[in-house]
């Protein structure tokens, strides 16, 4: 089925309640407006495995795969200042080479690599063949991460993680926020929603945030109805902080504190600092939500592979139940979990 263009002056928001079901592939990304069918489900999605979070020991479930490979802008800046990065600088280096892909036209840049690659093997310089081959395989694994099988931003996952909240206009605080995407899909599955995004790095409000696409088709809930409805950026309530999440002086203000991919960039002695932050700012009866890459052969291939642009920080790949325990350990009930493609995902409570 073909989207919906209702208006000239609407061509801003392309897609209506007409085209749900509707998934295409645009140059540098994928529009996914389809609900999972029972395979999909079965496949993508596999929710509340542990039935009780107590009697895991981390001598069953092991500890966490560290990333080592780091990006050569890292190692280019330790060579030359003889320090290790600081992490605020890590996450400026990151978040500019994780945009700059997410804008790619990507089938552009693949005929681009292509040809480079081609024409390097006529140097027979093993250097330039190597990075050209190196250039060519980065492309190609992005465009199926991200447009083939839309895992980076997956909102069919997403949707089956965040389902059956018990909440009604909720106030979200989204930890780490960069571009914004999972607040705003929670926000328009719970109509009303009022998001507060947080991220110490301004890039991510001036750019990664303000440049989403604003034809960026969520898909939610209708109040009135209970039937799904397309929501966009502007649709929602939305304030950005630039600051460090230390620095919040907020109280016990949010029913949803969400963070994703912000767990595994710190090592043990932090994790509970980091739940902290999530406990910190619940209302009594909120839900903090964590998301974590996942720990598989996919995972740890696609890490090697796009160091350059992913391994800018301490970054771990935690299996559901490592990811877990930490929270369960940190003074969380658990309440659903699972893994979904390519993240693992917990909802939870504090004891």
């Amino acid at each position: 089925m073909e989207p919906t263009l209702a208006s000239a002056q609407e061509v801003e928001k392309p897609y209506n309640g007409n085209d749900i079901g509707f998934t295409s592939m645009l140059p540098s990304h994928r529009v996914d407006l389809r609900q999972y069918s029972e395979k999909e489900y079965n496949k993508f999605v596999n929710m509340n495995t542990v039935r009780d979070w107590s009697t895991l020991t981390w001598k069953q479930v092991g500890k966490p795969y560290e990333v080592t490979k780091y990006s050569k802008d890292r190692r280019a800046y330790e060579d030359t200042y003889g320090e290790d990065m600081k992490p605020f600088t890590s996450w400026k280096y990151f978040n500019k080479a994780f945009h700059e892909w997410f804008v790619k036209d990507v089938p552009s840049e693949m005929a681009d690599q292509k040809k480079a690659f081609l024409k390097s093997l006529g140097t027979f310089r093993p250097s330039e063949i190597k990075q050209a081959l190196g250039d060519v395989a980065r492309i190609q694994l992005w465009n199926y991460a991200h447009r083939i099988q839309d895992g980076v931003w997956d909102p069919r996952g997403k949707r089956a993680l965040f389902e059956g909240l018990d909440v009604t206009k909720p106030r979200i605080l989204f930890l780490g926020a960069a571009e914004g995407y999972e607040a705003m899909q929670l926000a328009s599955m719970y109509p009303g929603a009022h998001i507060t995004m947080v991220d110490y790095d301004e890039y991510c409000k001036t750019t990664r945030f303000e440049e989403f696409p604003d034809s960026y088709p969520f898909l939610g809930e209708n109040p009135a109805t209970g039937h799904p409805k397309v929501y966009y950026k502007d649709d929602l309530a939305i304030d950005y902080v630039v600051d460090d999440i230390r620095n919040l002086t907020y109280g016990k203000d949010f029913d949803i504190v969400l963070s994703v991919g912000l767990l595994e960039h710190f090592p043990d002695e932090y994790k509970s600092e980091v739940a902290d932050w999530h406990r910190r700012f619940l209302k009594p009866g909120g839900y903090a939500i964590f998301t974590t890459p996942r720990n598989q052969i996919r995972s740890r291939v696609y890490y090697n592979i796009m160091a350059d642009v992913m391994n800018h920080t301490y970054r771990e790949l935690m299996t559901l139940e490592q990811m877990g325990l930490y929270i369960y350990e940190n003074g969380f009930d658990i309440k659903q979990h699972g893994y979904i493609k390519v993240h693992n995902g917990v909802v939870a409570q504090p004891r």
